[in-house]
């Protein structure tokens, strides 16, 4: 099984038991975790008559004893808070009441207490505790996700808080697997350790009966990395569907949020992007935008012919067969609107920005030597009037990740540059990223200069010529899942949690991202687990970045450091 059918048994069992009319409520964390495996049709044929959030249920006086109540919830102490006030004055006939995670003993002495009506009719945990946005892949959608890059003496609450979340949706991720793992960490991150730490105390002591599943130990292994090891991925424009329309328009929890676009539909301005529920969707996700183009063109061609086809009806039979067909007409009909107006959209952004020339220049940055020339064509870049500033920023934070040991007096030109003709720039920002992300911080080989093995690959592609200029960037992360494969991740880079050893390959890999994933990696995950039938890669992090958040969660990281060091 893959996560989201792993989270969607845990909505179908819920729903089941429980017949007649239902209302589900839900807090604003879960609201995600389900709407990214159940539409809203599903739930209606659940009986789910009304969703309503925690927040809105509390604010409403209104008796709806018709009604059986389903409460799904993170265990947090404020759900639990909501929930007695909840129950003091019911609403509703019956109450059930699901957890997303492991429930505390304290916990559920207040629930009990504050049932003095014996309305509950059962608590139970279901661990959904991650956001399930693709079958190897989620998130955990932490709000303050610049945390990872802080110290932790700078805010230690907010530190503990960003860990206790992350651990948490580690565990639920595992539980709903039914492993325990053998667990690794990257040394060169203390946020990292840390969580990789703590995950370790709750499935091993504090919590060791639950994660019992009397199994080989060593078929599993939880790999915490930060994402400052990476920090080129998340600058990069995509190419590839998914993730280009997270960079140019942006994608939270499978929805796409078009309003602020000219010529979209009014039914279209909000559209859900699932593999699940859209054939067209999951045959084109990671493909690039020429061939998506192409494969757009043949969908409407072939809604043109279905669409003069059922103009054309001769006899009552051909009526019947329509209308019997018609709401699976209506679906292609709201699919090719949605996939057009989304194309057309980002066909649009692409030549207003000129990113084909500024993604060419990107891609050299990141794949190919030669500090001369880069510097000239992100001078260039930098003088062109129709370049945006974010793309600006980029450019130049690129050119410094790639060379700035190797020209010092080139790259102060660029910072100095990219001031003067850049309003938005926050001074300091590029050197603050190599603060971050600097060589000196890094523990993988992110650019393939290093290992000899790497090199020779590089070599290779160079000689080879690549298909697409726009895709030859391969993130950090395969060479790190081919390293876990073949054995070769260095126990001195990767060191492991207490006295736990892998033996042989494993068969299921969490790899955690603390500071967020990319859709390009959760690509390069997917077509890894197509290629190599005898592992499965899950992939996971704090947030899902474009280049917009993650620019964003470096700005912040940067103000708190600048205020911390002030004061």
């Amino acid at each position: 099984m893959v996560l989201i059918p792993l989270v969607r048994d845990y909505v179908d069992r819920m729903l089941h038991d429980i017949p007649g009319m239902k209302v589900l409520v839900l807090d604003p964390q879960t609201v995600g975790m389900v709407s990214v495996v159940y539409s809203q049709s599903d739930l209606l044929r659940k009986e789910v008559f009304l969703v309503e959030t925690m927040d809105n249920a509390s604010s409403s006086r209104e008796s709806m004893a018709h009604l059986k109540a389903v409460y799904f919830l993170r265990p947090s102490a404020d759900n639990v808070q909501k929930l007695r006030r909840h129950l003091a004055m019911p609403r509703f006939a019956e109450y059930h009441l699901f957890f997303s995670n492991i429930l505390k003993i304290p916990q559920i002495q207040i629930l009990a207490d504050s049932d003095e009506q014996e309305v509950v009719q059962q608590v139970q945990e279901f661990y959904a505790d991650f956001c399930a946005i693709d079958p190897y892949h989620f998130t955990l959608n932490i709000q303050n996700n610049h945390m990872y890059m802080l110290p932790t003496v700078v805010d230690p609450p907010g530190m503990q808080s960003f860990c206790d979340r992350a651990v948490d949706g580690i565990a639920s991720v595992f539980l709903a697997l039914k492993r325990r793992p053998v667990i690794r960490y990257q040394r060169t991150s203390d946020v990292a350790k840390r969580i990789a730490q703590e995950t370790a105390r709750l499935m091993y002591e504090q919590e060791s009966g639950l994660f019992d599943f009397r199994r080989t130990e060593n078929s599993s292994l939880l790999l915490v990395i930060d994402r400052r090891d990476d920090p080129i991925t998340p600058l990069l424009n995509q190419w590839t569907y998914q993730a280009m329309v997270h960079e140019l328009i942006g994608i939270e929890s499978n929805k796409v949020d078009l309003r602020g676009f000219s010529n979209v539909p009014k039914d279209q301005q909000e559209v859900v992007l699932s593999s699940v529920q859209d054939d067209f969707f999951r045959a084109n996700m990671f493909e690039n935008f020429g061939d998506l183009g192409m494969n757009i063109k043949r969908m409407v061609d072939d809604f043109q012919h279905l669409s003069k086809s059922s103009l054309n009806l001769q006899s009552i039979g051909d009526m019947a067969k329509f209308v019997s067909n018609y709401p699976e007409y209506r679906k292609t009909h709201g699919n090719v609107t949605k996939h057009v107006a989304l194309v057309s959209e980002m066909s649009r952004i692409v030549e207003e920005r000129k990113l084909m020339l500024v993604s060419q220049t990107e891609q050299e940055l990141a794949c190919t030597s030669g500090q001369a020339a880069a510097f000239e064509a992100v001078t260039s870049l930098l003088n062109n009037e129709s370049v945006s500033d974010i793309d600006r920023l980029r450019l130049v934070m690129l050119y410094a990740l790639r060379y700035e040991k190797e020209s010092p007096v080139q790259l102060m030109q660029l910072f100095n540059k990219l001031a003067s003709c850049s309003a938005k720039y926050k001074s300091g920002l590029v050197q603050f990223l190599l603060k971050q992300a600097g060589v000196d911080k890094r523990t993988g080989d992110l650019y393939g200069n290093r290992d000899l093995l790497n090199i020779a690959r590089n070599m290779a592609r160079g000689l080879k010529g690549v298909e697409n200029v726009y895709t030859q960037h391969q993130p950090l992360l395969f060479q790190t899942m081919e390293g876990i494969v073949k054995g070769r991740l260095r126990d001195a880079d990767y060191p492991l949690v207490g006295n736990h050893f892998q033996q042989g390959r494993p068969q299921d890999v969490v790899i955690f991202i603390v500071g967020g994933t990319t859709y390009e990696e959760a690509r390069s995950v997917a077509l890894y687990n197509a290629a190599n039938p005898g592992v499965r890669f899950f992939l996971g992090g704090s947030v899902v970045l474009n280049s917009k958040r993650f620019l964003e969660d470096l700005g912040e990281a940067q103000r708190i450091s600048k205020s911390s060091t002030t004061i």
